[in-house]
């Protein structure tokens, strides 16, 4: 009796060993794939503080009219990751627009004076010029659309409307966007959703009116961009 119940005992061991080395190599899997998928793919960007979307198909032209200082060409990893430290990185063209990002841009939060001097500066050099900024911490942000020297839309707030020309866009409405008057009495804290809602949209503004360096597929990746230091508080 003995002997029997031995065997039966070891091959119910043995099943139970292979359904647990079965589970763990599905698992192993089912790992891997989730990994590779695309939702899982790599992306080199970071959320951008501040942009340029510039409607052009040759960096190197942006690269001039910038007056970039030691201009180096990168990949788009390389370019970001200067772009962090007080440099631009231009940007290989992307459906017709070459993107600028990095903190050597203007800030309207700062000092939209300059702001305004530099991007009119530019767009006199290369046409349409797109500016977009978000500070999600404060809730500051903007956006700005010049076309050779003039201002077609542009729109700031940190704290108070520091910018706010031209007619409203057609994007803005439909994204439903608040733009409030210069010295608008409202409370700040009566209103802070939808100033939350206006930084969230930038990147669909973007995307309206030229591209969301967010959302660039991989494939475009590839191709190598410019970066370089920025000297001057605008381009001349």
């Amino acid at each position: 009796m003995l002997i029997p119940f031995v065997i039966v005992l070891g091959l119910g061991t043995f099943f139970l060993y292979c359904a647990w080395r079965r589970a763990g190599s599905l698992a192993s899997e089912e790992s891997e794939q989730n990994f590779s998928s695309p939702a899982m793919s790599y992306t080199p960007f970071e959320q951008p503080s501040r942009w340029l979307a510039i409607r052009a198909s040759n960096p190197s032209v942006v690269q001039a009219a910038l007056h970039l200082h030691h201009p180096t060409p990168c990949s788009w990893e390389e370019g970001l990751a200067e772009a962090r430290e007080d440099k631009l990185f231009i940007s290989p063209a992307v459906s017709g627009w070459v993107l600028v990002l990095g903190s050597g841009l203007p800030e309207p939060a700062e000092d939209p004076d300059r702001c305004f001097h530099f991007l009119t500066a530019l767009s006199r050099k290369l046409g349409q010029v797109q500016f977009f900024s978000v500070g999600r911490a404060v809730n500051s942000h903007g956006w700005v659309l010049m076309e050779r020297g003039h201002v077609y839309r542009a729109y700031a707030w940190a704290g108070e409307t520091l910018w706010n020309q031209g007619p409203v866009t057609a994007a803005e409405k439909d994204l439903k966007m608040l733009c409030l008057e210069y010295a608008c009495e409202r409370n700040p804290f009566t209103i802070r959703d939808a100033l939350a809602a206006n930084s969230e949209k930038v990147n669909q503004l973007a995307a309206r009116w030229s591209v969301d360096p967010a959302a660039i597929p991989p494939e475009l990746w590839r191709g190598r961009g410019i970066v370089g230091a920025l000297l001057h508080s605008k381009p001349h």
